[in-house]
Protein backbone atom coordinates (compact mmCIF):
# COMPACT_ATOMS: atom_id res chain seq x y z
CA UNK A 1 0.00 0.00 0.00
CA UNK A 2 1.16 3.51 -0.80
CA UNK A 3 1.77 5.56 2.34
CA UNK A 4 1.56 9.27 2.93
CA UNK A 5 2.34 11.62 5.84
CA UNK A 6 0.97 14.89 7.13
CA UNK A 7 1.40 16.94 10.29
CA UNK A 8 -2.29 16.93 11.25
CA UNK A 9 -4.98 14.68 9.82
CA UNK A 10 -8.53 15.98 10.24
CA UNK A 11 -11.27 13.44 9.51
CA UNK A 12 -14.45 15.35 8.66
CA UNK A 13 -15.20 18.70 7.07
CA UNK A 14 -18.01 20.27 9.09
CA UNK A 15 -17.47 23.45 11.10
CA UNK A 16 -15.54 21.55 13.82
CA UNK A 17 -13.19 19.91 11.33
CA UNK A 18 -12.75 23.17 9.42
CA UNK A 19 -11.95 25.04 12.63
CA UNK A 20 -9.40 22.41 13.65
CA UNK A 21 -7.76 22.59 10.22
CA UNK A 22 -7.66 26.38 10.33
CA UNK A 23 -6.11 26.49 13.79
CA UNK A 24 -3.49 23.86 12.95
CA UNK A 25 -2.57 25.64 9.72
CA UNK A 26 -2.22 28.91 11.62
CA UNK A 27 0.37 27.15 13.77
CA UNK A 28 2.35 26.27 10.64
CA UNK A 29 1.25 22.64 10.40
CA UNK A 30 0.65 20.83 7.13
CA UNK A 31 -2.97 19.73 7.34
CA UNK A 32 -4.87 17.04 5.45
CA UNK A 33 -8.68 17.08 5.69
CA UNK A 34 -10.30 13.75 4.74
CA UNK A 35 -14.03 13.97 4.15
CA UNK A 36 -16.57 11.41 2.96
CA UNK A 37 -18.57 14.30 1.53
CA UNK A 38 -18.24 15.22 -2.12
CA UNK A 39 -20.11 18.48 -1.66
CA UNK A 40 -20.85 20.77 1.29
CA UNK A 41 -24.29 19.22 1.80
CA UNK A 42 -22.59 16.04 2.98
CA UNK A 43 -21.65 17.62 6.31
CA UNK A 44 -24.18 18.22 9.09
CA UNK A 45 -23.00 21.81 9.55
CA UNK A 46 -24.35 22.71 6.10
CA UNK A 47 -27.87 21.81 7.25
CA UNK A 48 -27.87 23.84 10.48
CA UNK A 49 -30.75 26.30 10.31
CA UNK A 50 -31.26 28.29 13.47
CA UNK A 51 -27.88 29.92 13.98
CA UNK A 52 -24.96 30.19 16.34
CA UNK A 53 -25.36 31.44 19.89
CA UNK A 54 -23.00 33.99 21.43
CA UNK A 55 -22.47 35.16 24.98
CA UNK A 56 -23.01 38.85 24.15
CA UNK A 57 -22.05 40.69 27.35
CA UNK A 58 -23.51 38.13 29.76
CA UNK A 59 -21.71 34.75 29.67
CA UNK A 60 -23.06 33.90 33.12
CA UNK A 61 -26.66 33.99 31.89
CA UNK A 62 -25.72 31.94 28.84
CA UNK A 63 -24.13 29.39 31.17
CA UNK A 64 -27.26 29.23 33.32
CA UNK A 65 -29.40 28.55 30.26
CA UNK A 66 -27.13 25.72 29.11
CA UNK A 67 -27.12 24.10 32.54
CA UNK A 68 -30.89 24.44 32.88
CA UNK A 69 -31.54 22.94 29.44
CA UNK A 70 -29.29 20.00 30.36
CA UNK A 71 -31.41 19.38 33.47
CA UNK A 72 -28.35 20.19 35.56
CA UNK A 73 -26.21 17.47 34.00
CA UNK A 74 -23.79 19.54 31.88
CA UNK A 75 -20.21 19.94 33.13
CA UNK A 76 -19.95 23.51 34.51
CA UNK A 77 -16.23 23.75 33.70
CA UNK A 78 -16.83 22.72 30.08
CA UNK A 79 -19.66 25.22 29.83
CA UNK A 80 -17.28 27.91 31.09
CA UNK A 81 -14.90 27.10 28.22
CA UNK A 82 -17.76 27.48 25.73
CA UNK A 83 -19.30 30.71 26.97
CA UNK A 84 -15.99 32.43 27.76
CA UNK A 85 -14.59 31.72 24.29
CA UNK A 86 -17.80 32.15 22.30
CA UNK A 87 -17.52 35.82 21.37
CA UNK A 88 -13.82 35.71 20.52
CA UNK A 89 -14.18 32.59 18.35
CA UNK A 90 -17.13 33.98 16.43
CA UNK A 91 -15.51 37.36 15.94
CA UNK A 92 -12.13 35.89 14.91
CA UNK A 93 -13.30 33.23 12.46
CA UNK A 94 -16.80 34.07 11.30
CA UNK A 95 -16.66 37.85 11.23
CA UNK A 96 -13.03 38.81 10.67
CA UNK A 97 -11.69 35.81 8.72
CA UNK A 98 -14.70 34.62 6.72
CA UNK A 99 -16.71 37.87 6.71
CA UNK A 100 -20.04 36.08 7.21
CA UNK A 101 -22.89 38.52 6.64
CA UNK A 102 -25.24 37.67 9.46
CA UNK A 103 -28.71 39.17 9.39
CA UNK A 104 -28.80 42.68 10.73
CA UNK A 105 -31.43 44.65 12.57
CA UNK A 106 -33.84 46.59 10.41
CA UNK A 107 -33.26 50.27 9.68
CA UNK A 108 -36.12 52.79 10.01
CA UNK A 109 -36.94 52.08 6.34
CA UNK A 110 -37.37 48.38 7.17
CA UNK A 111 -34.28 47.27 5.26
CA UNK A 112 -31.61 44.99 6.66
CA UNK A 113 -28.41 46.06 4.95
CA UNK A 114 -25.29 43.95 4.88
CA UNK A 115 -22.33 45.30 6.80
CA UNK A 116 -18.62 45.39 6.19
CA UNK A 117 -16.37 43.44 8.52
CA UNK A 118 -15.34 46.62 10.30
CA UNK A 119 -18.95 47.57 10.88
CA UNK A 120 -19.89 44.11 12.14
CA UNK A 121 -17.12 44.06 14.72
CA UNK A 122 -17.36 47.71 15.74
CA UNK A 123 -18.43 48.65 19.26
CA UNK A 124 -17.99 46.97 22.57
CA UNK A 125 -20.41 44.10 21.91
CA UNK A 126 -20.26 41.41 19.26
CA UNK A 127 -23.98 41.85 18.73
CA UNK A 128 -23.91 45.53 17.74
CA UNK A 129 -26.14 46.00 14.71
CA UNK A 130 -26.78 42.27 14.27
CA UNK A 131 -30.24 40.74 14.43
CA UNK A 132 -30.34 38.33 17.36
CA UNK A 133 -32.87 35.52 17.52
CA UNK A 134 -34.23 33.53 20.44
CA UNK A 135 -34.88 29.81 20.53
CA UNK A 136 -36.19 27.27 22.98
CA UNK A 137 -34.78 27.37 26.53
CA UNK A 138 -32.82 30.58 25.85
CA UNK A 139 -33.69 33.38 28.27
CA UNK A 140 -32.47 36.09 25.89
CA UNK A 141 -32.01 36.93 22.20
CA UNK A 142 -28.43 35.83 21.52
CA UNK A 143 -28.44 33.83 18.28
CA UNK A 144 -26.71 35.11 15.15
CA UNK A 145 -28.31 33.81 11.97
CA UNK A 146 -28.58 34.07 8.21
CA UNK A 147 -32.29 33.55 7.51
CA UNK A 148 -32.85 29.86 8.32
CA UNK A 149 -29.72 28.73 6.45
CA UNK A 150 -26.97 29.71 8.85
CA UNK A 151 -25.00 26.50 8.47
CA UNK A 152 -24.77 26.84 4.69
CA UNK A 153 -23.84 30.52 4.97
CA UNK A 154 -20.91 29.62 7.23
CA UNK A 155 -19.82 26.26 5.86
CA UNK A 156 -19.37 27.11 2.18
CA UNK A 157 -17.11 30.15 2.79
CA UNK A 158 -15.17 28.15 5.37
CA UNK A 159 -14.45 25.33 2.92
CA UNK A 160 -13.53 27.83 0.19
CA UNK A 161 -11.14 29.61 2.55
CA UNK A 162 -9.38 26.38 3.52
CA UNK A 163 -9.27 25.16 -0.07
CA UNK A 164 -7.31 28.28 -0.99
CA UNK A 165 -4.96 27.94 2.00
CA UNK A 166 -1.44 26.76 1.07
CA UNK A 167 -1.08 24.58 4.16
CA UNK A 168 -4.38 22.67 3.83
CA UNK A 169 -5.30 19.83 1.48
CA UNK A 170 -8.94 18.74 1.32
CA UNK A 171 -9.54 15.16 0.14
CA UNK A 172 -13.18 14.65 -0.82
CA UNK A 173 -15.00 11.32 -1.07
CA UNK A 174 -12.37 9.91 1.30
CA UNK A 175 -13.35 7.74 4.26
CA UNK A 176 -11.35 6.81 7.33
CA UNK A 177 -11.65 3.08 7.98
CA UNK A 178 -9.72 2.76 11.23
CA UNK A 179 -6.97 4.51 13.21
CA UNK A 180 -3.33 3.46 12.98
CA UNK A 181 -2.45 2.84 16.61
CA UNK A 182 0.05 1.17 18.90
CA UNK A 183 0.29 1.06 22.71
CA UNK A 184 -2.12 3.87 23.43
CA UNK A 185 -0.98 6.24 20.69
CA UNK A 186 -2.62 7.04 17.37
CA UNK A 187 -0.35 7.60 14.37
CA UNK A 188 -2.94 8.49 11.74
CA UNK A 189 -5.62 6.51 9.95
CA UNK A 190 -6.28 4.14 7.08
CA UNK A 191 -8.06 6.15 4.37
CA UNK A 192 -10.11 4.80 1.47
CA UNK A 193 -11.10 6.42 -1.81
CA UNK A 194 -12.51 4.69 -4.89
CA UNK A 195 -11.46 1.34 -3.44
CA UNK A 196 -7.85 2.39 -2.88
CA UNK A 197 -6.66 2.00 0.71
CA UNK A 198 -3.90 4.35 1.94
CA UNK A 199 -2.22 4.47 5.37
CA UNK A 200 -1.92 8.15 6.24
CA UNK A 201 0.48 8.93 9.09
CA UNK A 202 0.06 12.11 11.10
CA UNK A 203 1.55 13.73 14.15
CA UNK A 204 -2.01 14.09 15.44
CA UNK A 205 -5.41 12.94 14.24
CA UNK A 206 -8.61 14.91 14.78
CA UNK A 207 -11.94 13.09 14.47
CA UNK A 208 -14.74 15.38 13.33
CA UNK A 209 -17.04 12.96 11.52
CA UNK A 210 -20.38 14.29 12.75
CA UNK A 211 -23.30 12.38 14.16
CA UNK A 212 -25.27 9.13 14.02
CA UNK A 213 -28.27 9.90 11.82
CA UNK A 214 -27.98 6.66 9.86
CA UNK A 215 -28.80 4.70 13.03
CA UNK A 216 -32.44 5.88 12.92
CA UNK A 217 -35.09 5.78 10.19
CA UNK A 218 -35.88 9.48 10.59
CA UNK A 219 -33.08 11.97 11.17
CA UNK A 220 -32.24 15.57 10.40
CA UNK A 221 -28.68 14.50 9.52
CA UNK A 222 -27.51 14.21 5.93
CA UNK A 223 -26.87 10.77 4.48
CA UNK A 224 -23.64 9.12 5.55
CA UNK A 225 -23.68 10.03 9.25
CA UNK A 226 -22.74 6.54 10.44
CA UNK A 227 -20.97 7.46 13.69
CA UNK A 228 -17.57 6.77 12.13
CA UNK A 229 -15.49 8.79 14.57
CA UNK A 230 -17.24 7.38 17.63
CA UNK A 231 -17.04 3.82 16.33
CA UNK A 232 -13.37 4.08 15.29
CA UNK A 233 -12.28 5.67 18.54
CA UNK A 234 -14.19 3.22 20.73
CA UNK A 235 -12.82 0.20 18.84
CA UNK A 236 -9.33 1.66 19.28
CA UNK A 237 -9.84 1.82 23.04
CA UNK A 238 -10.73 5.49 23.55
CA UNK A 239 -13.13 6.43 26.34
CA UNK A 240 -16.67 7.46 25.44
CA UNK A 241 -19.24 9.21 27.61
CA UNK A 242 -22.94 10.17 27.74
CA UNK A 243 -23.84 7.98 24.77
CA UNK A 244 -27.38 7.42 26.06
CA UNK A 245 -28.24 11.07 25.44
CA UNK A 246 -29.59 11.19 21.88
CA UNK A 247 -31.56 14.33 21.11
CA UNK A 248 -34.63 14.31 18.89
CA UNK A 249 -35.70 17.53 17.22
CA UNK A 250 -39.43 18.08 17.83
CA UNK A 251 -40.38 19.84 14.60
CA UNK A 252 -39.33 17.97 11.46
CA UNK A 253 -41.54 17.95 8.39
CA UNK A 254 -41.11 14.51 6.84
CA UNK A 255 -43.00 11.92 4.87
CA UNK A 256 -44.02 10.32 8.16
CA UNK A 257 -45.26 13.63 9.57
CA UNK A 258 -47.25 14.47 6.46
CA UNK A 259 -48.83 11.04 6.35
CA UNK A 260 -49.37 11.01 10.13
CA UNK A 261 -47.87 7.52 10.19
CA UNK A 262 -44.74 6.00 11.58
CA UNK A 263 -41.68 5.42 9.39
CA UNK A 264 -40.96 1.94 8.08
CA UNK A 265 -37.36 1.65 9.23
CA UNK A 266 -35.87 2.66 5.88
CA UNK A 267 -34.27 6.01 5.31
CA UNK A 268 -35.23 7.68 2.03
CA UNK A 269 -33.15 10.69 1.10
CA UNK A 270 -35.79 11.87 -1.36
CA UNK A 271 -38.77 11.97 0.97
CA UNK A 272 -38.77 15.75 1.22
CA UNK A 273 -37.83 15.74 4.89
CA UNK A 274 -36.68 19.04 6.34
CA UNK A 275 -36.19 20.52 9.77
CA UNK A 276 -38.33 23.47 10.83
CA UNK A 277 -36.01 25.64 12.88
CA UNK A 278 -36.67 26.32 16.53
CA UNK A 279 -36.32 29.97 15.61
CA UNK A 280 -39.81 29.76 14.09
CA UNK A 281 -41.24 28.95 17.52
CA UNK A 282 -38.99 31.62 18.93
CA UNK A 283 -40.81 34.13 16.71
CA UNK A 284 -44.23 32.99 17.93
CA UNK A 285 -45.30 29.85 16.01
CA UNK A 286 -47.65 27.54 17.92
CA UNK A 287 -47.93 23.76 18.04
CA UNK A 288 -51.47 22.41 17.59
CA UNK A 289 -52.83 18.86 17.52
CA UNK A 290 -55.28 17.55 14.93
CA UNK A 291 -58.17 19.02 16.95
CA UNK A 292 -56.64 22.47 16.53
CA UNK A 293 -55.77 22.70 20.22
CA UNK A 294 -52.60 24.34 21.45
CA UNK A 295 -51.15 21.74 23.79
CA UNK A 296 -47.66 22.79 24.91
CA UNK A 297 -48.81 24.97 27.89
CA UNK A 298 -50.17 21.78 29.48
CA UNK A 299 -46.76 20.11 29.22
CA UNK A 300 -44.41 22.90 30.35
CA UNK A 301 -44.57 26.47 31.64
CA UNK A 302 -42.38 27.63 28.75
CA UNK A 303 -44.80 26.06 26.25
CA UNK A 304 -43.30 25.99 22.72
CA UNK A 305 -39.99 27.26 24.10
CA UNK A 306 -39.50 24.42 26.55
CA UNK A 307 -36.34 22.29 26.24
CA UNK A 308 -36.18 20.13 23.11
CA UNK A 309 -36.66 16.82 24.89
CA UNK A 310 -39.87 18.04 26.49
CA UNK A 311 -41.30 19.40 23.24
CA UNK A 312 -40.33 16.28 21.29
CA UNK A 313 -42.08 13.95 23.73
CA UNK A 314 -45.15 16.20 23.77
CA UNK A 315 -45.35 16.21 19.97
CA UNK A 316 -45.03 12.41 19.93
CA UNK A 317 -47.76 12.04 22.55
CA UNK A 318 -50.18 14.35 20.75
CA UNK A 319 -49.57 12.65 17.40
CA UNK A 320 -50.33 9.29 18.98
CA UNK A 321 -53.43 10.65 20.74
CA UNK A 322 -54.93 12.74 17.94
CA UNK A 323 -53.18 11.61 14.75
CA UNK A 324 -51.27 14.74 13.79
CA UNK A 325 -49.39 17.81 15.01
CA UNK A 326 -48.99 20.99 12.98
CA UNK A 327 -46.86 24.06 13.56
CA UNK A 328 -49.15 27.06 13.19
CA UNK A 329 -47.08 29.90 11.68
CA UNK A 330 -49.98 32.34 11.32
CA UNK A 331 -48.89 34.45 14.33
CA UNK A 332 -45.84 35.65 12.34
CA UNK A 333 -45.01 36.86 8.84
CA UNK A 334 -43.52 33.48 8.01
CA UNK A 335 -42.52 34.00 4.37
CA UNK A 336 -40.91 37.33 5.20
CA UNK A 337 -39.10 36.17 8.34
CA UNK A 338 -38.07 32.75 6.99
CA UNK A 339 -38.02 32.85 3.18
CA UNK A 340 -35.80 29.77 2.90
CA UNK A 341 -38.19 27.68 4.97
CA UNK A 342 -41.16 29.03 3.07
CA UNK A 343 -39.50 27.91 -0.16
CA UNK A 344 -38.81 24.45 1.30
CA UNK A 345 -42.48 24.11 2.18
CA UNK A 346 -43.55 25.13 -1.31
CA UNK A 347 -41.00 22.84 -2.97
CA UNK A 348 -42.34 19.89 -0.97
CA UNK A 349 -46.02 20.59 -1.46
CA UNK A 350 -46.64 21.85 2.08
CA UNK A 351 -49.12 24.72 2.42
CA UNK A 352 -47.73 26.48 5.47
CA UNK A 353 -50.87 28.62 5.70
CA UNK A 354 -52.61 25.48 6.99
CA UNK A 355 -49.79 24.76 9.42
CA UNK A 356 -46.69 22.63 8.86
CA UNK A 357 -47.10 18.94 9.79
CA UNK A 358 -44.26 17.96 12.12
CA UNK A 359 -42.92 14.96 14.01
CA UNK A 360 -39.78 14.29 16.09
CA UNK A 361 -36.66 12.94 14.37
CA UNK A 362 -33.17 12.05 15.59
CA UNK A 363 -31.08 15.19 15.58
CA UNK A 364 -27.92 15.16 17.71
CA UNK A 365 -25.96 12.81 19.94
CA UNK A 366 -24.96 14.73 23.07
CA UNK A 367 -22.38 12.13 24.04
CA UNK A 368 -19.43 10.80 22.10
CA UNK A 369 -15.69 10.34 22.45
CA UNK A 370 -14.72 11.75 25.84
CA UNK A 371 -12.41 14.77 25.52
CA UNK A 372 -10.87 17.48 27.69
CA UNK A 373 -11.01 21.24 27.18
CA UNK A 374 -8.67 21.00 24.15
CA UNK A 375 -10.37 18.04 22.49
CA UNK A 376 -7.80 15.49 23.66
CA UNK A 377 -9.08 11.93 24.01
CA UNK A 378 -7.77 9.19 26.30
CA UNK A 379 -5.44 8.04 23.46
CA UNK A 380 -2.27 10.00 22.81
CA UNK A 381 -2.33 12.20 19.68
CA UNK A 382 -6.02 11.53 19.05
CA UNK A 383 -8.50 14.39 19.25
CA UNK A 384 -12.26 14.56 18.76
CA UNK A 385 -14.40 17.64 18.11
CA UNK A 386 -17.95 18.56 17.16
CA UNK A 387 -20.75 16.03 17.42
CA UNK A 388 -18.20 13.19 17.47
CA UNK A 389 -16.93 14.41 20.85
CA UNK A 390 -18.38 14.55 24.33
CA UNK A 391 -17.06 17.77 25.83
CA UNK A 392 -19.55 17.74 28.70
CA UNK A 393 -21.21 20.94 27.49
CA UNK A 394 -24.56 19.36 26.65
CA UNK A 395 -25.11 16.81 29.38
CA UNK A 396 -28.46 15.09 28.92
CA UNK A 397 -29.92 17.68 26.53
CA UNK A 398 -28.38 20.25 24.18
CA UNK A 399 -29.47 23.86 24.22
CA UNK A 400 -30.49 25.08 20.77
CA UNK A 401 -27.87 26.75 18.52
CA UNK A 402 -24.90 25.62 20.58
CA UNK A 403 -23.69 22.87 18.21
CA UNK A 404 -22.01 25.17 15.68
CA UNK A 405 -20.51 27.14 18.54
CA UNK A 406 -19.15 24.06 20.31
CA UNK A 407 -17.64 22.80 17.05
CA UNK A 408 -16.01 26.17 16.42
CA UNK A 409 -14.62 26.66 19.95
CA UNK A 410 -13.31 23.11 20.45
CA UNK A 411 -12.16 22.84 16.85
CA UNK A 412 -9.92 25.88 17.26
CA UNK A 413 -8.52 24.63 20.57
CA UNK A 414 -7.94 21.09 19.34
CA UNK A 415 -6.34 22.17 16.06
CA UNK A 416 -3.87 24.48 17.75
CA UNK A 417 -2.93 21.78 20.26
CA UNK A 418 -2.68 19.06 17.60
CA UNK A 419 -0.09 21.05 15.66
CA UNK A 420 2.49 20.41 18.37
CA UNK A 421 2.97 16.68 17.67
CA UNK A 422 5.76 15.08 15.67
CA UNK A 423 4.85 12.69 12.85
CA UNK A 424 6.11 9.11 13.13
CA UNK A 425 5.41 5.94 11.18
CA UNK A 426 4.74 2.39 12.33
CA UNK A 427 3.62 -0.81 10.67
CA UNK A 428 0.02 -0.16 9.58
CA UNK A 429 -2.71 -2.71 10.28
CA UNK A 430 -3.30 -5.30 7.58
CA UNK A 431 -6.75 -4.99 6.07
CA UNK A 432 -7.58 -8.22 4.28
CA UNK A 433 -9.61 -8.53 1.13
CA UNK A 434 -9.31 -12.22 0.34
CA UNK A 435 -12.95 -13.30 0.18
CA UNK A 436 -15.58 -12.55 -2.47
CA UNK A 437 -17.35 -9.21 -2.46
CA UNK A 438 -20.22 -8.69 -0.04
CA UNK A 439 -23.58 -10.14 -1.05
CA UNK A 440 -25.87 -7.75 -2.93
CA UNK A 441 -27.75 -5.56 -0.46
CA UNK A 442 -25.77 -6.84 2.54
CA UNK A 443 -25.16 -3.43 4.15
CA UNK A 444 -28.67 -2.21 3.31
CA UNK A 445 -30.31 -5.19 5.00
CA UNK A 446 -28.12 -4.88 8.10
CA UNK A 447 -28.84 -1.15 8.38
CA UNK A 448 -32.55 -1.93 8.13
CA UNK A 449 -32.25 -4.25 11.14
CA UNK A 450 -30.17 -1.69 13.01
CA UNK A 451 -32.65 1.14 12.47
CA UNK A 452 -35.60 -1.01 13.36
CA UNK A 453 -34.23 -1.87 16.80
CA UNK A 454 -32.91 1.64 17.48
CA UNK A 455 -36.21 3.26 16.51
CA UNK A 456 -38.35 0.81 18.43
CA UNK A 457 -36.27 0.28 21.57
CA UNK A 458 -33.59 3.00 21.86
CA UNK A 459 -35.53 6.02 20.64
CA UNK A 460 -37.32 8.96 22.14
CA UNK A 461 -38.72 6.82 24.94
CA UNK A 462 -37.14 3.68 26.41
CA UNK A 463 -37.82 0.93 28.90
CA UNK A 464 -35.28 -1.25 30.74
CA UNK A 465 -36.72 -4.39 29.11
CA UNK A 466 -36.46 -2.94 25.60
CA UNK A 467 -32.88 -1.84 26.22
CA UNK A 468 -31.85 -5.34 27.30
CA UNK A 469 -33.40 -6.80 24.16
CA UNK A 470 -31.81 -4.12 21.97
CA UNK A 471 -28.36 -4.97 23.28
CA UNK A 472 -28.89 -8.63 22.50
CA UNK A 473 -29.90 -7.88 18.91
CA UNK A 474 -27.07 -5.39 18.41
CA UNK A 475 -24.42 -7.76 19.81
CA UNK A 476 -25.49 -10.43 17.35
CA UNK A 477 -25.47 -7.92 14.53
CA UNK A 478 -22.00 -6.68 15.47
CA UNK A 479 -20.74 -10.26 15.55
CA UNK A 480 -21.99 -10.82 12.01
CA UNK A 481 -20.37 -7.63 10.75
CA UNK A 482 -17.06 -8.31 12.53
CA UNK A 483 -16.87 -11.70 10.84
CA UNK A 484 -16.99 -10.05 7.44
CA UNK A 485 -14.46 -7.35 8.41
CA UNK A 486 -11.85 -10.02 9.10
CA UNK A 487 -11.67 -10.96 5.44
CA UNK A 488 -13.07 -8.04 3.47
CA UNK A 489 -12.31 -4.33 3.16
CA UNK A 490 -14.91 -1.90 1.86
CA UNK A 491 -16.23 1.49 2.88
CA UNK A 492 -19.80 0.28 3.31
CA UNK A 493 -18.69 -2.56 5.56
CA UNK A 494 -16.63 -0.31 7.81
CA UNK A 495 -19.41 2.28 7.96
CA UNK A 496 -21.75 -0.48 9.07
CA UNK A 497 -19.23 -1.62 11.68
CA UNK A 498 -18.91 1.91 13.06
CA UNK A 499 -22.69 2.37 13.11
CA UNK A 500 -23.34 -0.90 14.94
CA UNK A 501 -20.59 -0.08 17.45
CA UNK A 502 -22.10 3.35 18.13
CA UNK A 503 -25.58 1.84 18.45
CA UNK A 504 -24.38 -0.76 20.94
CA UNK A 505 -22.66 1.97 22.98
CA UNK A 506 -25.92 3.95 23.09
CA UNK A 507 -28.01 0.96 24.13
CA UNK A 508 -25.48 -0.15 26.74
CA UNK A 509 -25.15 3.32 28.28
CA UNK A 510 -28.92 3.73 28.32
CA UNK A 511 -29.35 0.38 30.04
CA UNK A 512 -26.78 1.29 32.69
CA UNK A 513 -28.44 4.65 33.49
CA UNK A 514 -31.56 4.15 35.60
CA UNK A 515 -32.18 7.89 35.99
CA UNK A 516 -34.75 9.30 33.59
CA UNK A 517 -33.29 12.67 32.66
CA UNK A 518 -33.27 14.91 29.60
CA UNK A 519 -33.15 12.97 26.35
CA UNK A 520 -32.82 9.65 28.23
CA UNK A 521 -36.49 9.13 29.06
CA UNK A 522 -37.51 5.90 30.76
CA UNK A 523 -41.24 5.39 30.35
CA UNK A 524 -41.70 3.27 33.46
CA UNK A 525 -39.31 5.12 35.76
CA UNK A 526 -41.21 6.49 38.79
CA UNK A 527 -39.52 9.90 38.51
CA UNK A 528 -40.31 10.27 34.78
CA UNK A 529 -42.78 13.03 34.01
CA UNK A 530 -43.81 15.17 31.05
CA UNK A 531 -41.84 18.13 32.27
Amino acid sequence: MTERTTDVLVVGSGIAGCAAALAAAREGAEVTVASKATQPEGASSWWAQGGIAVSKDDPDQFKRDILKASDGTADPEAVDVLVENANDAVKDVLLETLDIEFDRTATPSGERPAASTDEQTAGTSISDGLDLGREAAHSDERILHVDASTGKAIHVPFLNYLDAHDGVEICEDTAALEPIRHEGRVYGAILERDGDVTPTFAGATVLATGGIGELYPDSTNPDGMTGDGIGMAALAGADVADMEYVQFHPTVCSKAARAATEGDGNRDGDDGQFLVSEAVRGEGAILRNSDGERFMPTYHDDAELAPRDVVARAVKAEREATGEVRLDVSPLAFAEAFPDLASLCEDNGVDYADGIPVAPAEHFVCGGVAVDDHGRTSLDALYAVGETACTGVHGANRLASTSLLEGLVWGLRAGADAAGHETATIEPPELRNRDPALPEGFAREKFHRLRRVMDGEVGLERSPEDLVHAQSVLRRLKGEVDAYVRTRTSRSLYELRHAVTAALLIARAASENDESVGTHYLVDAPEASAD
